[in-house]
């Protein structure tokens, strides 16, 4: 797998509390680890509760005896809640923070996935396909036909989160395995992106550029000149 991250402020704040991690070589059993978490909370809780929830998620997959996929990305998840939970728990100051997260890893052919809260996690070819669901208010009118996604990217609350790393002491993920083609491009990232760029012109920028870094580079730039509203975080990947 061959890797390519980036993560940006944004125009409109002064702190960056997205966290990324990308590795193309081994994490524990895992042959290459991508994950994409978005923090909230007051003050810089959420800068924290992103750095919890990813650095606990690597120290799990690189210490357990697990080797299945799904088991330890499971078991990553929940460590990460774990650690976030705690943390808010343990010092009043970072109360209520907690964090979005897209997690994903390459095996053979097929990608394996994990997500909470509505970072996002697409596979790009010939079209673009949204494989997170996301947990949010106006997503959950979508589905129940009360909403239609052209009305949603403006909706007034599109922010609001149904489910979270670190909110409460129990966690409910969703997890995905996909076939891969060789041609397939991964693209994990922050609402930062999604929220700036519809997905039409997310496929159109990265199958134009010339290489995964010039195509996060241009996809954040897109972002900043849309408006630059929240941090903007992009991992893309191509399997081997």
């Amino acid at each position: 797998m061959r890797s390519y991250c980036q993560t940006d402020v944004g125009i409109k704040r002064n702190m960056n509390q997205d966290f990324v991690y990308a590795s193309d070589q081994h994490v524990g059993a895992l042959p290459n680890l991508l994950i994409v978490a978005d923090g909230m909370g007051g003050h810089n809780a959420g800068e924290y509760a992103s750095r919890f929830a990813v650095e606990a998620m690597v120290d799990y997959i690189g210490q357990s005896d697990q080797t299945r996929p799904v088991s330890l990305l499971r078991g990553a998840v929940e460590a990460a809640n774990e650690s976030v939970y705690s943390h808010a728990m343990a010092d009043r100051s970072m109360e209520g923070m907690g964090t979005t997260l897209v997690a994903a890893t390459i095996v053979d052919d097929c990608l394996y996935v994990a997500n909470i809260g509505d970072s996002r996690l697409y596979i790009l070819d010939d079209g673009i396909e949204q494989i997170t669901r996301d947990h949010s208010l106006v997503e959950e009118m979508v589905r129940a036909g009360a909403l239609t996604p052209e009305n949603a990217r403006t909706h007034p609350d599109k922010n609001v989160i149904t489910r979270a790393i670190g909110i409460s002491g129990k966690i409910r993920a969703d997890y995905f395995d996909v076939p891969l083609n060789p041609t397939d491009i991964i693209l994990l990232c922050s609402d930062g992106l999604t929220n700036m760029i519809e997905d039409e012109k997310i496929l159109k920028i990265v199958k134009g550029a010339a290489s995964l870094e010039d195509a996060a580079r241009e996809l954040i730039n897109t972002a900043n000149r849309n408006g630059g509203l929240d941090n903007i975080s992009v991992i893309l990947a191509r399997p081997d």
